[in-house]
């Protein structure tokens, strides 16, 4: 087949996209809502901070007491009440007077700015003071974070710390969240057998099951993995059972692009495949089909195109059906040297991101797991272009970036 005739990834990402449906919510406790996307917008309940409190340990006094003095021009305040953490003066302070007030406590009546201890000198309920303060200093006013009725979180959000902090602040013990979606992953080949270190005749070590499992888990979703010989008959139960359980299906191998291939001849048995065969390197071999209103996912088998084309289209669909939209981040790089391409193909190239310079890897192949091992980004290169110069600017896709 011609690239011409293959499925562009970006025409791919959308048809994806356009037959995803977005996981229910559920409503759980807070403590349990971290890494989790949240399924409804926040408005407060409460002001934060509720009342006006004090930003530092010290002595909260009226600032125009303070005015004039200093280090060389000290004053002194008579000290008629003491605030701790979690305490309240129930005194209205009066000029000529201060009250010691712990950092969080509420600002006493009366009182207009707190002086920092530093600045101060106590002996037998008398204080000195060093400097002079103006209205306001040291207080952070009630709202001064948000006010009851602002909207403080918008739905669609991973919650991460201060996600949570915003939430509880705002009144809430419970949030509603959208579910994590379960995703079967079924990994063909008669020849795979899980780690050992003896081998016999064709073997070769199921990697995939942990690869795949593990980027499954990378987008907050939970994987359940499988594996089954190439047999059609063994390979269609197990898809009518997986997609009767999960909210989709992820499987790798059989998916080459010529007839005969028992995963994609499967998949199309039993539903629409609107995509098999993408314009895309490493990672060609790309299936999605629609069988019973689920996603089904069709990776290659070799390892290294299998983790492009979860990054390329898995993972941004699974981030999509807990309601994330998933934005990745490009960066500019110039290569340290010249990179050879294909018009019509877009090119995942591995690398490694060195300060400003980018080094494309020279390892080939689909099936050299060590290539990912070493690198630390993709270099982009877009199908209207026929490679990189060296020193040329690329688009650089860090691994880290790929994480929620």
């Amino acid at each position: 087949m011609f690239l011409s005739q293959f499925t562009t990834p970006d025409d791919a990402k959308k048809i994806i996209t356009d037959s995803l449906k977005t996981s229910a919510v559920e409503e759980i406790p807070l403590e349990k809502a971290y890494q989790r996307v949240i399924a409804q917008e926040v408005i407060s309940t409460l002001n934060s901070p509720p009342f006006d409190r004090s930003a530092m340990d010290g002595y909260a006094i009226l600032a125009e007491d303070s005015f004039s003095h200093s280090e060389a021009n000290p004053f002194h305040l008579k000290v008629v009440d003491r605030i701790g953490a979690g305490e309240k003066s129930n005194l209205k302070l009066k000029s000529g007077e201060a009250i010691k007030i712990a950092t969080g406590a509420p600002i006493p009546a009366g009182a207009n700015a707190v002086v920092m201890e530093e600045y101060t000198h106590e002996e037998d309920d008398t204080l000195e003071v060093l400097t002079s303060v103006v209205p306001g200093e040291n207080v952070s006013p009630a709202g001064e974070d948000f006010n009851k009725g602002d909207l403080v979180l918008k739905k669609g959000k991973l919650l991460g710390p201060a996600e949570l902090a915003i939430i509880a602040s705002a009144g809430f013990s419970k949030v509603k969240i959208f579910k994590k979606p379960k995703i079967a992953v079924l990994i063909t080949g008669s020849e795979l057998v899980m780690p050992k270190n003896i081998l016999e005749g064709a073997e070769v070590i199921n990697s995939n099951h942990f690869t795949i499992k593990s980027m499954v888990e990378s987008c907050l979703a939970i994987p359940k993995v499988l594996h089954s010989i190439d047999s059609a008959e063994l390979v269609e139960e197990i898809f009518e059972k997986l997609l009767d359980e999960y909210d989709a299906l992820i499987t790798t191998g059989g998916t080459a692009i010529s007839k005969g291939d028992v995963v994609v001849d499967v998949a199309e048995k039993l539903g629409d495949v609107p995509i098999h065969g993408v314009s895309l390197r490493p990672g060609k071999p790309f299936g999605f089909a629609q069988i019973h209103g689920k996603p089904v996912f069709m990776l290659s088998g070799f390892p290294v195109a299998a983790m492009v084309q979860f990054d390329v289209f898995v993972r941004q669909a699974l981030f999509k059906m807990q309601g994330l939209t998933f934005k990745p981040l490009l960066v500019q790089k110039k290569a340290t040297r010249k990179i050879p391409s294909t018009l019509g193909r877009i090119d995942y190239i591995r690398a490694k991101i060195e300060g400003q310079m980018v080094r494309p890897l020279k390892i080939k192949g689909s099936g050299i797991i060590k290539s990912m091992v070493e690198s630390d980004s993709y270099i982009i290169i877009p199908e209207n272009l026929e490679g990189i110069e060296k020193g040329a600017e690329c688009e650089v896709l860090p691994y880290n970036s790929l994480k929620a």
